[in-house]
């Protein structure tokens, strides 16, 4: 039981948010997505380290779901959707980029629930093989 315990302890999963982009839908359309990284030793995940590039609605969603999940947790918050967020005003930016990185950092640290949400795990074959 203790080297169960041993090896649970030394799990980690560190999360980051970085390099904002601006990627445009259409010719009407632009929204900003930004690369999350994955580095881990935990059993949970395919992949030790695995980055994807996420937007924002897709923080709405992974918070959606672990509403849905959470019983007793609390969810973190996420940075709220301002109507007056320009994609080009970098100091917008950047702090939507530390309030998504915050929000992942106080996630529930229970790794089965976060791995089972796609948008952590489902594309990580796209970055680093």
């Amino acid at each position: 039981m203790d080297e169960i315990n041993k090896r649970t302890k030394k799990e980690f999963v560190s999360v980051w948010v970085r390099d904002p982009r601006i990627q445009k839908a259409d010719s009407w359309q632009s929204y900003v997505d930004y690369e999350i990284c994955v580095h881990t030793n935990s059993m949970c995940f395919r992949k030790k380290t695995s980055c994807v590039r996420r937007r924002y609605r897709e923080f709405v969603w992974l918070k959606q779901r672990l509403q849905d999940n959470a019983l007793l947790i609390d969810v973190p918050v996420l940075p709220s959707k301002n109507p007056f967020f320009s994609m080009n005003n970098t100091q917008h930016v950047q702090q939507r980029m530390i309030g998504l990185q915050e929000f992942l950092e106080k996630a529930p640290s229970n790794i089965r629930t976060l791995y089972r949400q796609p948008m952590i795990h489902d594309r990580e074959a796209e970055v680093g093989s």
